[in-house]
């Protein structure tokens, strides 16, 4: 069932939030430190795991794809506006390691992208045309 991958997603958020704040106080912060990507990388390895043990039905398995895909935007929106009040009450130097960060970014997916050579090459199948129409 589906909300059996709501309940995947809420245990690797609480297990990545958790070891993101004893992360954040092993490193002398006062935060939480990457408990939201500790999260995502849970999901993904329990989600792989699960299916190839043959423990999560198909029908479970797009219940984790879909909030997984709902949930990091979401996530990833909220903690870009608390890195944004932060790099500006920061200075300059906030300002330029984001649009630094900002850039890495852009030049590492591109990078990915060059490499995997699958973008390009993709062919779409009768089976995928008609699932879309």
């Amino acid at each position: 069932m589906i909300i059996y991958g709501t309940a995947i997603l809420a245990i690797c958020h609480l297990l990545g939030d958790y070891l993101g704040n004893t992360l954040g106080m092993v490193l002398g912060v006062k935060a939480n430190v990457g408990g939201v990507a500790i999260s995502m990388i849970l999901l993904i390895l329990s989600k792989e795991l699960l299916a190839k043990k043959g423990y999560l039905p198909q029908v479970t398995q797009f219940g984790v794809l879909y909030w997984s895909g709902m949930y990091i935007p979401i996530v990833v929106a909220m903690s870009a506006g608390q890195n944004v009040v932060a790099a500006l009450s920061g200075g300059m130097l906030g300002l330029i390691v984001s649009i630094a960060s900002l850039i890495g970014t852009v030049l590492v997916i591109r990078y990915l992208n060059r490499i995997s050579g699958d973008y390009e090459t993709y062919e779409w199948t009768i089976e995928s045309k008609e699932k879309i129409a």
